[in-house]
């Protein structure tokens, strides 16, 4: 089933909105997918205007950044610590965006969107 990003047929206060027109096909969404750590897999999706954009399924890299010395170099994922998305996600090992994870180089935080950007980010923390 498709996900509909569309205006809502209702108001803040509950009442209904009048109905001018249907869905659209520019108005339909995705499901997310929920990068996990593991062996490296990803795919393509074609999005609007003919782009591909690329998603990270699962992961155990990160281009990690050292703020002090603003260098960044690809460090091994060992464990999700934190995630403020939801608690769960811990258990899980999802990473998603403000995610807390543990690295090789020390623990980072994640400022990439893994499941839109193709590649996950993160800054020492």
């Amino acid at each position: 089933m498709a996900l509909w990003q569309g205006r809502s047929r209702r108001k803040p206060t509950g009442g209904r909105l009048p109905h001018s027109r249907g869905k659209r096909r520019a108005e339909m969404g995705r499901e997310p997918h929920l990068t996990t750590l593991g062996e490296e897999k990803r795919r393509h999706v074609r999005i609007r205007g003919g782009h591909v954009r690329s998603r990270v399924l699962a992961t155990n890299v990160a281009n990690v950044t050292d703020p002090k010395t603003g260098t960044t170099e690809r460090a091994a994922i060992k464990t999700v610590v934190e995630n403020p998305a939801n608690i769960h996600y811990v258990r899980r090992n999802f990473i998603t965006k403000g995610a807390v994870i543990d690295t090789d180089k020390g623990r980072a935080r994640v400022t990439s969107r893994p499941g839109q950007d193709g590649a996950i980010n993160a800054i020492l923390l």
